[in-house]
């Protein structure tokens, strides 16, 4: 079994609802437990920028299936959900990003890990920090610093007292 994380977000069709069916889908992947993973956060979009705010989260899986296929699996979770892709940064109903996969180091056509761009985006280190706080992602940095480096990034965790597998934070 290996350890990935996977982002979540959602604004459209009820997104505190979709992320919340998609983390307990998640659970349901073959080969795949979950382990934990955040509140939900409330974000302005990023790039196209005249939609909903998105509810995002980051969850923590231990898995059997290798990067690829889990990445499969991620895609077809979101076409289960109904994700459309009509441009890029478009509103959508569920949106699963691999952000790290123990410590693999991948870059081709459909994947790269860990994940380019999650150390500049507060709507996922700011979630990876709530579960993660006292990790370092190769290649990416020290999880708290990166968190506290994008602190006020328009990031609003949302109460949510009914997450047992949330992980307090200090």
């Amino acid at each position: 079994m290996t350890l990935a994380y996977v982002a979540l977000g959602s604004n459209l069709e009820q997104p505190e609802q979709q992320v919340r069916a998609a983390l307990a889908a998640l659970g349901h992947l073959a080969g795949t437990e979950m382990v934990r993973h955040s509140s939900l956060y409330r974000t302005a979009p990023v790039g196209y920028a005249d939609q909903p705010d998105f509810i995002n989260a980051v969850a923590l899986l231990d898995t059997a299936l290798p990067p690829h296929r889990l990445l499969d699996e991620l895609l077809a979770l979101e076409q289960r959900f109904g994700r459309e892709r009509s441009f890029r940064n478009a509103p959508r109903v569920l949106d699963l990003d691999l952000l790290y996969y123990d410590g693999v180091f991948l870059e081709d056509e459909r994947l790269i890990l860990p994940h380019p761009r999650m150390h500049e985006r507060a709507f996922v280190i700011a979630p990876l920090a709530e579960i993660a706080s006292g990790s370092t992602l190769p290649g990416v940095g020290d999880v708290a610093a990166l968190a506290a480096a994008l602190a006020g990034g328009g990031v609003e965790r949302l109460d949510d007292e009914a997450n047992p597998n949330k992980q307090e934070q200090a």
